[in-house]
């Protein structure tokens, strides 16, 4: 399970990437900010499966 959440973790830090970019290159302030709070969900996300598997050795 914690390698499918890590994967998830990237899926989400990716699409986070390409909507800031799209909106900075359009313009849209709405959907650059879309994707930066996406791809800080999936750093934490990532952050916390890293702490789960500090925890599990």
């Amino acid at each position: 399970m914690s390698r499918d959440e890590k994967g998830r973790a990237k899926v989400e830090q990716a699409k986070g990437k390409l909507k800031e970019a799209a909106g900075r290159m359009v313009g849209n302030e709405r959907l650059t900010a879309e994707g930066r709070a996406e791809r800080a969900k999936g750093d934490a996300r990532q952050a916390k499966e890293k702490i789960k598997d500090i925890f599990k050795r």
